[in-house]
This record gives structure tokens, C-alpha cells and sequence, in this order.
């Protein structure tokens, strides 16, 4: 008889909130506690063949199963990425087939979403970190999300909403480097800047203008890059 497999929103197991995250109680894992530890343990008396280090645990030995202990464990307060989640699987040896299995059915019931992790992490890394929009193309790349879906969330930064940003940082950094000469002074903003994703364009200008909002003699100054 095939074995069915339980899945959030299923008869078996209410439908997870996907905005809340999984809930797992006290149990020691997904719909896999103490019953489940207590079943393996006593099929292993029953039988007496040797028990592995798994069943013990209480862990299940049906990949999907462990596929899906695992996403939900590693989704708990941090969403991740479809890709993220697959590296993690298969770094745990799970099956390409009872991954796919898993990754899809999640997606399905909400609690994978690429695009909004995309949107969440552009709002939080440029006002929380200042990251311009090249910077954040590169990490999301880093984290396997789909390149339409970048440039959907990249969207959401306009070229005055990144040029104002880049002036508060300016800003914030200005007074630690008084006392240095002009050109240092250019070049350690302007280097800031380019770190976290803004062009050589804008950093000049915007150093620039803080530089001569400040009284110093800007002619001439050597481009930083």
C-alpha cells in the first residue's frame, strides 16, 4: 500500500500560517515528536534488528519526510530562497526527487516566495545598510533568486531615492574625516560609496557637494577611482 505523505494544509495537519512561519510547538519536530520517537523505538525492540542512529532520534527514515523536517526547521523566523533551501538538502544527501517533491508543495501553500523575499530584503538592506541597487542585484543573485524577479523588486529604488541615500551616508561619515587633506577625504567617501553599490558618477558628485557644503575649494580634485 503507497504510504501517504502529510503536507501543511493536508486532512492529516492544518495549512500553516505562511505569514506567521510554522508553528512547532514542543514537539521535536514537524508532526514527528514523541509518538514518533516512541513508534521507532519500540519497532526496534520488536524486530531486534539494529536500530540507526536516525530511528533513535526519532528521526523519519522516508526522505520526503526529512525533506520536509528540514525546510521547515531551517524557514523557522528566517525566510529563505528556493535555492537556499535545495543547497541545504542536498548537502543533507536528500534525494533530488523527494527535494523537488518538498520545494514544490511548499511554494504552493506560500511558505517559499521568492518575490517577496526579494522585496523584503531590498527594503531592509538599502534603508537599513545603505546597499544601492547594484549592490543588492549582486547578493540576491548570491542567493539563487530568478533575475526577472530581481529586477521586479529592484524596481522599487528609483535614481533620486538612491542619490538621497548616498548623501545621508556621506553625511553620517563626513565629520570623521575632517582633519584630512581634500583629496583623502574624496577618495575614503567615494570609496564608501562604490563599496556598497553606488556608481563612480554619483559618488563623485554627491562627495563633491558635501565637500563644498562645507567650505572646501573643489577645483580640481582628482577623480577617487
Amino acid at each position: 500500500m503507497t504510504r501517504r505523505t502529510e503536507w501543511p494544509g493536508s486532512d492529516a495537519e492544518p495549512d500553516p500560517d505562511p505569514g506567521a512561519g510554522p508553528d512547532y510547538g514542543t514537539g521535536s519536530g514537524a508532526g514527528f515528536g514523541e509518538g514518533a520517537g516512541r513508534r521507532a523505538r519500540s519497532r526496534s525492540r520488536s524486530s531486534g534488528s539494529p536500530s540507526s542512529s536516525r530511528a533513535e532520534k526519532g528521526e523519519p527514515r522516508d526522505p520526503v519526510e526529512q525533506a520536509r523536517n528540514v525546510c521547515l526547521r531551517l524557514l523557522t523566523g528566517t525566510p529563505r530562497t528556493r535555492k537556499q533551501l535545495a543547497d541545504a538538502l542536498r548537502k543533507r544527501e536528500i534525494p533530488d526527487e523527494a527535494a523537488e517533491e518538498v520545494l514544490s508543495r511548499f511554494e504552493d501553500v506560500g511558505l517559499i516566495d521568492d518575490a517577496a523575499f526579494a522585496d523584503a530584503w531590498v527594503e531592509s538592506r538599502h534603508h537599513g545598510r545603505g546597499l544601492a541597487r547594484r549592490a543588492l542585484v549582486r547578493e540576491l543573485r548570491t542567493k539563487g533568486v530568478d533575475s526577472a524577479v530581481i529586477d521586479e523588486a529592484i524596481g522599487q529604488l528609483d535614481s533620486e531615492q538612491e542619490e538621497e541615500t548616498a548623501r545621508e551616508l556621506v553625511a553620517r561619515k563626513l565629520r570623521s574625516t575632517r582633519g584630512l587633506d581634500r583629496d583623502r577625504r574624496l577618495r575614503r567617501l567615494a570609496g564608501m560609496l562604490a563599496r556598497k553599490g553606488y556608481g563612480e558618477g554619483m559618488a563623485l558628485r554627491v562627495v563633491r557637494q558635501a565637500l563644498e557644503e562645507e567650505g572646501e575649494d573643489t577645483e580640481g580634485l582628482e577623480e577617487p577611482f
